[in-house]
């Protein structure tokens, strides 16, 4: 069997390691006599998996003791609703929108109760390609917390370290004890973290830490039990954190696989080692697409393009079709733009490697050179 080079956005490819890992222990788990995933979550066997995997979670991101971690499901769109549900309290939350993910976060929290628009980048087109200057915002200093998204998958925007630091020490100094709460679906374990920084992180699974079906949340203790009365028992972060994530039967083999995962990562050296190769792979692709004489196109600014959703577009929408029909018949799946704004997008994970991205280097070079 041919592996195919895998660009999708989520779900997205797995370590090849962790899925080899994965077939050899699906049958028998540990000398069980059964798959992990046919056993029950409350026994001996799975309780050590969920465990580890916590275990390894909390060591990757350094994450401290006054943080609960939570596996959770319903996907970040669930948590666009649940994080009003638990944190809004009758008050009233910021949101900062910067692509579709914060925008459909702001839009849902509307629905649960008050919200406050911060500021939105989203141009005439429906398009964003852009962060807002820092300067240019103005905090609630009585807001129950401040949303943004720090990776937008569809747009190719992502808030590095820098301007993160910078909207941090805005945010605490204009509006202190405010808690941040941040969707990091696309890029979270992509590097280094400072957890402290917010209040809770939430992400789907199905991007950087394993199988579609999970979610995670780390929520700062000092936030739970603050749930609107009349939320159900399920969706109260306060529940779920007293029953170790498993007030019902969680997504066990989900778990089972983001476990695998986190130890793919550590074996690696850790976060900092990862986001160096993450680096080299963003640079050489967006080195490609400037130096193609404007044959591929990124319209995302310089200072916030992704280093995990590149999108960009070719000169004409039948070309971009061609490009994406050329490139799976070639080996290559998952390069078509999300449906929203069309054209191209590489995502490039964790788990997709430097041969991937320099494979797709060379199709992109040979069809240029085929159609400029």
């Amino acid at each position: 069997m041919t592996r195919a080079w895998n660009f999708s956005a989520g779900p997205a490819t797995l370590p090849l390691e962790v899925l080899q890992q994965a077939r050899e222990e699906l049958l028998d788990w540990h000398g069980i006599g059964a798959g992990i995933m046919e056993v029950s979550h409350r026994g001996k066997a799975f309780s050590g998996v969920i465990e580890t995997a916590e275990a390894d979670l909390r060591e990757l991101l350094s994450i401290p003791e006054n943080y609960k971690v939570l596996f959770l499901q319903g996907g970040q769109t669930l948590q666009f609703a649940q994080v009003p549900m638990n944190l809004l309290a009758g008050g009233s939350a910021d949101y900062l929108v910067t692509g579709a993910w914060s925008q459909k976060a702001y839009k849902e929290a509307a629905r649960v109760g008050k919200t406050r628009l911060v500021s939105s980048t989203e141009d005439g087109g429906g398009r964003f390609t852009r962060l807002p200057a820092i300067e240019d915002l103005r905090f609630d200093a009585d807001a129950a917390y401040f949303h943004l998204c720090t990776n937008e998958t569809i747009h190719g925007v992502e808030m590095h370290e820098e301007y993160e630091a910078r909207l941090f020490d805005a945010i605490a100094a204009a509006a202190p004890g405010v808690p941040l709460i941040s969707d990091m679906s696309s890029h979270i374990l992509s590097r280094p973290l400072d957890v402290r920084r917010y209040g809770l992180i939430s992400a789907g699974a199905q991007k950087n830490i394993g199988p579609s079906g999970l979610t995670l949340v780390i929520v700062r203790d000092d936030l739970l039990g603050r749930a609107a009365a009349g939320t159900p028992t399920i969706l109260d972060y306060r529940n779920q954190a007293d029953n170790d994530s498993m007030l019902n039967t969680p997504s066990t083999f989900a778990i089972y696989v983001a476990g695998l995962v986190f130890k793919w990562l550590k074996a690696r050296g850790g976060l900092a080692e990862v986001a160096a190769v993450n680096r080299e792979k963003a640079q050489r692709l967006y080195a490609a697409i400037d130096g193609s004489g404007g044959f591929y196109r990124s319209a995302v600014g310089l200072a916030c393009r992704s280093i995990m959703n590149v999108p960009f577009n070719l000169p004409r929408p039948e070309l971009e079709a061609q490009f994406v029909r050329e490139s799976e018949a070639a080996g290559f799946i998952g390069l078509k733009g999300h449906k929203s704004v069309g054209g191209i997008r590489a995502s490039i994970y964790n788990a997709v490697p430097l041969e991937a991205v320099e494979a797709l280097l060379h199709f992109m070079d040979a069809f240029r050179a085929a159609n400029a």
